[in-house]
């Protein structure tokens, strides 16, 4: 199976939460998208454990199966499509969310999230921890 992380798992995972560790380690492939990678820099920068959080994550991105997704053509594309159709039905996500679902739909993966508003977007299989 190939996964894409949202943020708020990645969290998880380094919170020890045993679900997360489970479907991570029976996952082939595990992407974490650029958008991903920008947020928790994000929180990494606004917090007091910045060196302790970038080590972790280098730690984490060097195992087998963990690879970086970077925005590619596809993928940008992908996000327009998705921007558009949400806001016509009137159901828009926040932006980054969108980026990291389109990531998800055009890498083929199932989105692991502890969100519920990725339930909107059409065709995406998400997996909610826990469910």
């Amino acid at each position: 199976m190939k996964i894409v992380l949202d943020t708020n798992v990645y969290s998880a995972y380094r919170k020890g939460n045993p679900q997360i560790q489970s479907i991570l380690e029976s996952a082939i492939t595990v992407y974490l998208p650029a958008i991903v990678l920008g947020e928790l820099y994000a929180g990494f920068f606004g917090g007091t454990h910045y060196e302790k959080n970038i080590a972790d994550l280098i730690t984490f991105l060097s195992k087998p199966g963990i690879e970086e997704m970077p925005v590619s053509h596809p993928i940008a594309e992908r996000y327009g499509q998705l921007h558009a159709d949400l806001r016509k039905r009137g159901r828009p996500l926040p932006t980054n969310d969108i980026w990291i679902a389109a990531t998800a739909l055009e890498t083929g993966s199932r989105l692991i999230t502890l969100d519920k508003h990725f339930e909107e977007v059409p065709g995406l299989v998400v997996h909610w921890p826990g469910n």
